[in-house]
């Protein structure tokens, strides 16, 4: 008897040991988790039989250290969660390392060539979010787009005099004939940039007429435009102005221009003339040069133009019971029904962490607590070797004495 339980105790070493090189060799394998070898005694009737391991469980409760590394697709997560994976033979896989680049068609991959899963984006840019599928990054130029909008926000400074505009008619090349003047660039449908000037005339005591320059060109509609204030220097009329602008000289062959154009929030203070803001919604086209993720997952394009486009987002997975999954190579996991149906959704959504861009999570891998693991089953070993010996040197006097 004595025999047989000190070899289930060289058996059970031999397996812990197992579990302990596997870590120590994986210390530095990114999103890897640790092991750890759980044993349980042997009872026949009442008397010991020795020890059996009866499983190795996965260490998902500690996170390994996140590392800067500042690739654009490297994405290590901060929290509960898997990347989810699939791969080249349909199958799908859940993953902690963050090691994506990608391939010649513009997927996201990890050095496997698994495909990173996520919510696609429509012909209209939104989110497919009903749908997960693998994640393509669009290497295609961004097209122009025409200005539809303009936002100004100004102070109009109150203390100037007025201009007769029938004594002095206004003259942009005469900077008497106008107080102030700004100007904000304009995009047509080809992607063309157009100087869009407004000079600014006093002409009466809260009262402002605007004049509009596209290039050489007045673009002033019919009528003029004015702006009207109240004795506190709040903009109470002109808010909004709609430019059509269809003069071959300044489109020449893009599409006519209809400009909306806000002044709301606007004044007229006893202050410099200044502007706190201009904005417009046009571009140019651009060719993709770089990649951003945020930490919820939304993945984008960014292009020379200065703009950035939504390329889709990263979805992650969680379980029940992830002690359940099983560990396959590559750095992933495979799910089983012991670990639950997987729970999938966006980060930091739910349960579900974040995702750091340029970073790598390492292994939780403790390596000091796992040198001194080792000594542990060394000396384990070593212990029920000896048992074996002693039996063996017991049986050898026994036989001699017969």
């Amino acid at each position: 008897m004595s025999f047989n339980i000190a070899l289930s105790g060289l058996q059970a070493t031999t397996q812990d040991l197992n579990t302990i090189s596997n870590n120590i060799a994986n210390s530095s394998t990114v999103g890897f988790r640790s092991g750890r070898s759980e044993f349980s005694a042997i009872y026949n009737g009442g008397q010991g039989g020795g020890v059996n391991m009866m499983s190795t469980s996965q260490n998902f409760t500690n996170g390994g250290s996140l590392t800067y590394t500042g690739r654009q697709l490297d994405m290590g997560i901060q929290g509960d969660g898997f990347f989810v994976l699939s791969g080249q033979d349909g199958n799908t896989m859940y993953a902690r390392a963050g090691m994506f680049n990608q391939d010649a068609n513009g997927f996201v991959t990890d050095p496997a060539g698994n495909r990173l899963q996520g919510y696609s984006v429509g012909a209209t840019g939104n989110l497919q979010t009903g749908n997960v599928a693998d994640l393509q990054i669009q290497a295609g130029a961004l097209p122009a787009k025409a200005t539809t909008t303009l936002g100004l926000v100004s102070n109009l400074d109150a203390r100037v005099n007025v201009i007769d505009p029938v004594a002095t008619p206004f003259d942009p090349g005469n900077a008497a004939t106008y107080h102030s003047s700004s100007t904000v660039t304009a995009y047509d449908s080809l992607g063309k940039e157009h100087a869009l000037t407004q000079y600014y005339v006093k002409t009466a005591d809260n009262t402002w007429s605007v004049h509009y320059m596209m290039g050489n060109t007045d673009v002033t509609p019919a009528g003029g435009h004015q702006l009207d204030f109240d004795s506190d220097g709040i903009l109470t009329g002109g808010n909004t102005l709609t430019l059509a602008i269809s003069d071959p000289n300044i489109v020449a062959g893009a599409s006519n221009m209809n400009l909306a154009l806000s002044y709301d929030k606007s004044t007229q203070y006893a202050s410099d003339y200044n502007n706190s803001s201009l904005s417009q919604n046009g571009y140019t086209s651009g060719e993709l040069n770089g990649i951003r993720l945020d930490e919820s997952g939304m993945l984008f394009g960014t292009y020379t133009n200065g703009q950035e486009q939504l390329q889709g987002q990263v979805v992650l997975a969680d379980f029940n019971n992830p002690n359940g999954l099983t560990p396959v190579s590559n750095n992933a996991w495979t799910a089983t029904n012991a670990a639950g149906q997987p729970i999938i959704g966006t980060p930091t959504t739910g349960t579900l962490g974040s995702i750091a861009s340029g970073y790598l999570e390492g292994s939780n891998v403790d390596t000091t607590a796992e040198m001194v693991n080792l000594m542990t089953a060394q000396r384990n070993y070593q212990s029920n070797a000896k048992v074996l010996d002693a039996n063996s040197t017991m049986q050898q006097a026994l036989l001699n004495a017969i």
